[in-house]
């Protein structure tokens, strides 16, 4: 019999100790242990350069400019092109119309060739970026989407 109330106790103790292990995975999840990783954090400015040093620019971190913008009801005009470049980099604005967004604009510093001023900018919403764009501002300037290798790629890059 002392066999049989030994199981059973073992029984007894599994769920206990299966929900001490929840209650301290709980714990150290809302005392922030398992923190996110800031390099993929779009809301940090780490993050952010972190993402664009990965579409192969350089940036100067401290040339941030930050602003909220909303995206228009219709997309007519510049910004019809403007989506053209977006859709070929996988973005939509379509799916933004009347909303509001945070846009983040540094200075670019490898671009190469460039002699003026080059900005790159993200549209960001909840943290994704919903847009984005290379652009100098020149005269005669040009834009394209947010990937080095798109360089003189598109139609609009003049």
């Amino acid at each position: 019999m002392a066999k049989k109330s030994r199981g059973s106790a073992r029984k007894k103790a599994l769920p206990l100790i299966l929900l001490c292990g929840l209650v301290l995975l709980l714990y150290f999840t809302a005392r922030g242990v398992f923190q996110k990783d800031t390099a993929s954090d779009l809301s940090t400015a780490e993050g952010r350069e972190a993402y664009l040093n990965s579409l192969g620019w350089e940036i100067d971190r401290d040339s941030e400019s930050f602003r909220t913008v909303v995206v228009p009801q219709q997309l007519e005009g510049i910004m019809a092109q403007y989506n053209k470049i977006q859709l070929r980099q996988g973005f939509d604005l379509n799916a933004h119309l009347g909303e509001s967004c945070k846009q983040y604009c540094y200075d670019v510093t490898n671009y190469p060739g460039s002699e003026g001023k080059v900005i790159v900018s993200l549209y960001l919403q909840d943290g994704n970026v919903i847009a984005g764009d290379v652009h100098s501002t020149a005269v005669n300037g040009f834009m394209h989407g947010l990937r080095r290798s798109e360089i003189n790629a598109s139609p609009e890059a003049q």
